[in-house]
């Protein structure tokens, strides 16, 4: 028999692969998943692999108690790579785990009060159940999209619809308890970042084409629920832009003399109307109305439904803009 059959044959999707030996079902004691390690001297073993230098990668701890661990790679800029480890209900309370990187890992119903996350890179990582309370997580790198988010997108593309919602639901929970952790650890740019993913996933769980689901994208585009007020400014400019627009071939009323676009004009005559329907635009929208341009025909309509717009965002921009800075 080969020296190579009595090796681990780990192997994760990268191609990393593990040298630890064999504990007999082709798998060492740190990836074989069938070995309860929920003894007392898990932690003093897990540590000294840490240290020497053995693959995390993959490793199973299922339950295992890792209280007040210190998993932190010193001296060093990347922290230790558990990337795909099994965490599940792993006690880590008060654990060191600073700039760790747990990518594709799962830490669901794992016990992380107290423990130290700053810097922790959780893309894609099962947080399902996750006790967060009193742990530090500033700076942790969550990805764009959570695993239960992907899937559920990738359900909803496949059509099944019960699994998305179900999917969209955990994906709900998880953003939520980290929006009340980032709340309550002082951290309210990662809190509004979890609150604008949360309402989010609970607009995904409602009926593709409901009233409220078609409200709800609305206020997401529009200012993010409340997170956002710099696309308020974005979609102001924007709709000035195209009320400009609007006015150049409907037409102003300058000095008893009709304003609009003509291909008998020179272009620098076209480019000056447009200027000036712009000025206008911006008045109408802000509702100063210095009246020197007056709307005629279909440009009234344009003018009305610019300045109730225009009313309405700006009272938004400033309710939305000092809720960001009082918080």
């Amino acid at each position: 028999m080969s020296e190579n059959n009595h090796l681990c044959q780990y192997t994760d999707r990268s191609g990393c692969q593990c040298n630890e030996v064999d504990a007999g079902n082709g798998l060492c004691y740190w990836h074989d998943k069938t070995i309860d390690k929920t003894g007392s001297d898990v932690k003093t073993k897990l540590e000294a692999y840490a240290k020497s230098g053995g693959l995390l990668r993959g490793i199973c701890l299922k339950r295992a108690d890792l209280a007040n661990i210190d998993l932190v790679n010193h001296h060093q800029k990347q922290g230790y790579d558990f990337s795909f480890a099994d965490l599940y209900k792993a006690n880590l309370n008060g654990a060191h785990l600073f700039n760790i990187n747990l990518s594709h890992a799962s830490v669901m119903k794992a016990d992380l009060r107290f423990a130290s996350l700053n810097c922790a890179t959780l893309k894609h990582t099962n947080l399902l159940g996750a006790r967060w309370a009193d742990s530090k997580i500033e700076n942790i790198k969550i990805g764009r999209k959570l695993k239960q988010e992907l899937e559920g997108f990738k359900a909803q593309k496949n059509k099944q619809r019960e699994q998305a919602i179900d999917y969209f639901e955990q994906a709900e929970e998880i953003y939520r308890d980290l929006r009340k952790h980032a709340e309550h650890e002082g951290i309210f740019t990662l809190a509004g970042a979890f609150i604008q993913k949360e309402l989010t996933m609970r607009r995904m769980q409602l009926p593709k084409y409901s009233a409220k689901r078609i409200t709800s994208k609305i206020v997401d585009l529009f200012c993010g629920y409340g997170e956002a007020p710099l696309r308020i400014v974005g979609i102001s400019i924007c709709m000035i832009i195209c009320c400009a627009v609007l006015y150049s071939f409907t037409g102003l009323n300058y000095q008893g003399q009709v304003q609009v676009i003509s291909s008998d004009a020179s272009f620098k005559d076209n480019i000056s109307l447009f200027f000036s329907c712009l000025y206008y635009s911006v008045v109408t929208f802000t509702t100063l109305g210095y009246g020197d341009f007056t709307p005629i025909g279909i440009s009234r309509a344009i003018a009305a439904f610019e300045a109730f717009t225009g009313s309405f965002t700006i009272a938004l921009f400033v309710v939305v803009f000092v809720k960001k800075m009082t918080r």
